[in-house]
């Protein structure tokens, strides 16, 4: 009976004792590299010593007398902490290691000690392989990333313009290296409905938001043609061409023949000359009018040599009516009149017979 009485009194005795020591927080999780603070708290008045120890091993000491005792290792210091009753320390690990992960003891020497977990984490890279990509709408694209450097293993997940895609729509395979480092990879087969964002997500606890590399889809409407349907646009194609040959040819001839009025050629002058020419002979002979007005497209061949010919006999006509005599006849003697001659040129020529003073006609026809 005195036995367990003497038992209960130390149990409750160290309860009280440990009610007076807090350490916080309980867990602590950091990328390695960041900082680690722990605060160890007493409300016990009677302690002189306070021994901060990583995974066992003394890091620092704290002297209520005296304060912070130097320490061999430069990458731990302590300030005083902010409680309002009894005594508080704050242990800082400027910059963690993957080999300070574990436990963290705050140890009031003879009197009681506490422990807290630290665990650092790494933090590696991701990348979705390959470039942007093109396809046509409705093809399946596949897309790959992976996550390489981290612990532990790091959740992966995709999104596709911002949207989470469902764990069942992708494969995830991990492996560990030596350094208990992960790489974590992962296939998405996505189908081409409309230009999208894919992104690929790697993370840990530690890290305040998730890294993320992603590409570009740009999805193009395919045009698919059949086979026996290309003549269709073979026909357009050949028609268009020959309206467009046929308008360039109309234009070289309308530039052509504007191009000759403006300028004609010196055939064509000869020609102008020789019927003006011709006509004022057939105007000479004939006491009549020429219609200057008249003007056709242009001479013919069978034209222009009846126009030679024409001119000849009237350049005969006139060399003839220089050198032919005067010959008198009465006007009985004429078995045809002015005007009766059909297909004939006649000319009368009055002259004065200074003996007879008689009116003598010379009397000239062509037939």
């Amino acid at each position: 009976m005195v036995v367990q009485l003497l038992v209960l009194l130390l149990s409750l005795r160290i309860q009280a004792l440990g009610a007076q020591l807090k350490l916080s927080p309980d867990t602590l999780t950091v990328l390695r590299g960041g900082e680690a603070q722990f605060t160890c708290s007493t409300s016990h008045t009677q302690w002189t010593v306070m021994v901060w120890l990583l995974n066992g091993t003394a890091a620092l000491t704290i002297s209520k007398v005296h304060g912070v005792l130097q320490s061999t290792n430069g990458n731990v210091t302590a300030k005083p902490g902010s409680a309002s009753k009894g005594d508080s320390w704050v242990f800082v690990l400027k910059s963690t290691e993957r080999t300070d992960e574990g436990p963290v003891t705050c140890d009031l020497q003879g009197i009681e000690r506490t422990s807290a977990t630290l665990v650092v984490q790494e933090k590696g890279t991701v990348k979705v392989s390959g470039d942007n990509k093109l396809a046509f709408k409705g093809q399946s694209v596949l897309f790959e990333c992976q996550a390489e450097g981290w612990h532990p293993e790091p959740r992966l997940q995709w999104q596709v313009n911002n949207k989470t895609v469902s764990q069942r729509e992708y494969n995830i395979s991990s492996e560990e290296s030596g350094k208990s480092l992960f790489t974590v990879s992962s296939n998405l087969s996505v189908t081409a409905a409309k230009s999208s964002h894919v992104d690929c997500l790697a993370s840990v606890s530690a890290l305040p938001k998730p890294l993320k590399s992603g590409v570009r889809l740009t999805v193009v409407a395919e045009v698919v043609q059949e086979e026996h349907d290309c003549t269709v646009p073979l026909a357009v194609t050949g028609a268009v061409s020959a309206v467009l040959l046929l308008l360039l040819c109309i234009s070289i001839i309308l530039c052509y023949r504007q191009k000759r009025r403006a300028n004609p050629s010196p055939q064509e002058t000869t020609w102008l000359d020789q019927s003006v020419f011709g006509r004022d002979l057939v105007a000479e002979a004939t006491r009549g009018k020429v219609n200057l007005g008249y003007s056709s497209d242009g001479p013919t061949d069978a034209d222009y040599n009846e126009l030679i010919m024409e001119i000849r006999r009237k350049m005969d006509f006139a060399s003839f009516r220089r050198q032919a005599p005067d010959v008198v006849h009465s006007s009985s003697q004429s078995l045809h009149t002015e005007g009766q001659v059909q297909g004939q040129v006649q000319v009368c020529v009055p002259e004065e017979n200074t003996e007879e003073n008689a009116k003598n006609v010379r009397r000239i026809t062509t037939v």
